[in-house]
């Protein structure tokens, strides 16, 4: 029987501090839910609609420990949609595990496939333009993304949501970007206003793509540290383009290349 702990605790994953606390967040909807029992995530608890449960049973038997059958207002109650006629679970999360980069040959190592571009992150702010980048990444094969302490967290419903899945597939680490990046080797690629146009640049192999806040761009400490700024080249007269849309642009310019 889904109970009022349960239904207190999903409530209370809305809140980073509790997230932080617990080790746990949550994942809603269809697509994102099927996703997370298909991955190597840990699910906690889930609440089913018994539509959604006729569909993925026998993986949620496999996957979770411990489910419940709800209707439709039930998840609605407690969780974060308007509308939501599937399922939520609530989800262990992983630990802020940092990968390597060989600098020579400059290939990436850790707990996934490596992927020759890594993504560097200083200060998102906004929850849906992370999950977007997530989920550009793993569109464009991009494994690996370093964020800045200050970028948003990961594991906000708003990010989980916005990467439509994708968050299952993409290793995020958070730590002093300043620290990570004075320790590479391999180029860093910083986007940038006055940089030279990707249209003309020749990319690297592999190398790191510094993608800077939505309102004051890379900070300064970074930019001290980008070997090759770069720009995309504007013909009409918006003052700038979304950090999530700029990412997917410069990542297709580069990987056309390679």
């Amino acid at each position: 029987m889904f109970t009022k702990n349960q239904a207190k605790l999903i409530k209370s994953l809305q809140e980073k501090k509790n997230r932080v606390e617990l080790g746990l967040f949550l994942v809603e909807g269809e697509k994102s839910v099927s996703e997370v029992l298909n991955s190597d995530f840990e699910i906690d608890f889930l609440l089913t609609t018994t539509e959604f449960f006729d569909k993925y049973g026998e993986k949620i038997r496999e996957k979770s420990n411990s489910y419940e059958i709800v209707n439709q207002f039930e998840l609605e109650k407690v969780g974060t949609f308007a509308t939501n006629d599937s399922a939520i679970a609530v989800v262990k999360q992983k630990v802020n595990k940092p990968f390597e980069i060989e600098n020579d040959p400059g290939q990436i190592k850790s707990q996934f496939d490596g992927a020759g571009i890594v993504l560097a992150l200083d200060e998102i702010k906004d929850p849906g333009n992370l999950g977007t980048i997530i989920r550009i990444a793993d569109w464009y094969g991009i494994k690996n993304i370093v964020a800045s302490k200050k970028t948003v967290d990961f594991y906000n419903p708003k990010v989980i949501t916005a990467t439509k899945g994708s968050f299952t597939r993409v290793n995020i680490f958070y730590t002093d970007l300043k620290d990570f990046l004075s320790e590479q080797k391999i180029p860093i690629l910083g986007a940038f206003l006055d940089g030279e146009s990707v249209h003309k640049t020749k990319f690297p192999s592999s190398g790191i793509l510094v993608m800077g806040n939505e309102s004051n761009g890379v900070s300064d400490e970074i930019e001290k540290l980008i070997t090759k700024k770069i720009t995309i080249p504007s013909y009409g007269c918006a003052e700038s383009l979304n950090v999530a849309i700029a990412t997917a642009v410069i990542l297709d310019n580069w990987l056309r290349q390679n």
